[in-house]
């Protein structure tokens, strides 16, 4: 479905960036992954080289808070294989700190990796992608953007942004072939879920219509979708990946 593409993935090293990094190697795509560090970096592109070593695929590790280094990332892309097809800005982080105890300092943390990183990623993208005729945006929100959550307000302030800057960009964009959209999951099994103890999840899960909290897979799979040809005319869209538990 992604034959002959080029993908950047932040935040791809685990959980969901690297469910959908393996879906886009998997369908033929190019990628690029940015994770934290470099250790990161290198156990997900050994995972990934030992399941298939054909795949087309390399690790970059830029301080995603730094405008000036995310762009020299991604012209750095750029040069190598030509084009920039895809950019999926997946990185981020989630805290549920209560008001009272919160500190400037813990939200503009929050901010500054799910707001201004998305921001600092898109900007040269979107450059490369007009010069080049088109190309696909997917940022990562999540089921808070649309319900909010009940302590830690920096986390869905944070994807409520998102989301607009999803469907600003969609509508500025269109004219030049840039499709923008956004995936916003639900209770996925991630590493951190994993953690929980067996009876936390299940309660989670109970208040969940579809009886169980979502894979990463299932998540990656609308990754996929909105960045496939499949979704060709499909932009300003906040797609719910959540099991309707938002509902």
């Amino acid at each position: 479905m992604l034959k002959g593409k080029v993908a950047i993935v932040t935040g791809g090293t685990r959980g969901i960036g690297f469910e959908i990094v393996r879906k886009y190697l998997e369908n033929g795509a190019k990628v690029v992954l940015f994770g934290s560090r470099q250790e990161s970096v290198d156990r997900a592109l050994q995972r990934l080289k030992e399941e298939n070593s054909s795949w087309e695929v390399e690790g970059k590790h830029p301080k995603l808070t730094d405008a000036a280094e995310v762009e020299q990332a991604i012209l750095a892309v750029r040069e190598k294989y030509g084009r920039i097809d895809i950019l999926v800005n997946n990185a981020g982080i989630s805290q549920s700190t209560p008001l009272y105890d919160y500190t400037a300092q813990e939200f503009d943390q929050v901010i500054d990796l799910n707001v201004k990183a998305v921001f600092y990623a898109i900007l040269p993208a979107a450059k490369i992608m007009k010069e080049q005729g088109g190309g696909c945006i997917i940022n990562t929100s999540s089921m808070v953007s649309i319900s909010g959550q009940p302590a830690g307000v920096g986390y869905p302030a944070s994807k409520f942004a998102v989301n607009g800057i999803t469907i600003s960009l969609a509508r500025e964009l269109g004219k030049d072939n840039i499709r923008v959209n956004a995936v916003a999951p639900g209770v996925t099994r991630t590493d951190m879920v994993a953690a929980l103890p067996e009876a936390t999840v299940k309660a989670i899960s109970s208040r969940i219509p579809l009886g169980r909290a979502g894979e990463p897979e299932e998540v990656a799979n609308a990754f996929l979708y909105l960045a496939s040809d499949l979704a060709s005319y499909v932009t300003g869209e906040i797609l719910s990946v959540d099991g309707a538990s938002k509902a």
